[in-house]
């Protein structure tokens, strides 16, 4: 009963999403691999990225240094994604969706300045948020991550 009851609906979802639709997905859970790790003291912390399928997925980025303007972290944070990308295999010109933490939203011209032009010639789409009180983790004036291909 168990078995049919489950087999009714193994049938039935696979009405829904179409059998290329389950191949898919089962194809992108075997290649899931893992990107660069990020080490601490203590054991790892996170992978910088993780691929899927030929998807690619970069950890925030941070600039943890001085000098404490935006213009300057904003080119590290920046420097820092496209080297991740590299160690991928992909590149700025392959990154699909950005995410911009900003420590204060006063900085979002300053950021869009020094951001501006680094995708090709397609830029990626993008979501730019001012993080609530705290800030951005770290000393860092903004973060990023991204979503990009390989």
């Amino acid at each position: 009963m168990k078995t049919e009851r489950r087999s009714a609906l193994k049938k039935m979802f696979a009405s829904i999403v179409g059998l290329a639709g389950l191949g898919v997905a089962a194809k992108a859970a075997e290649e899931k691999t893992s990107g660069s790790v990020v080490s601490f003291q203590g054991g790892r912390m996170f992978a910088g990225h993780t691929k899927y399928g030929n998807l690619v997925f970069v950890a925030g980025k941070g600039a943890h240094v001085e000098p404490f303007t935006i213009e300057a972290h904003t080119e590290i944070v920046l420097k820092e994604l496209e080297d991740e990308l590299k160690k991928a295999g992909s590149s700025m010109e392959k990154v699909l969706k950005v995410n911009v933490y900003l420590d204060d939203i006063a900085d979002y011209n300053r950021m869009n300045a020094v951001y501006r032009g680094r995708w090709g010639e397609n830029p990626p789409v993008r979501t730019t948020v001012a993080v609530a009180k705290g800030g951005v983790p770290g000393d860092s004036l903004v973060e990023m991550d991204c979503i990009a291909y390989v």
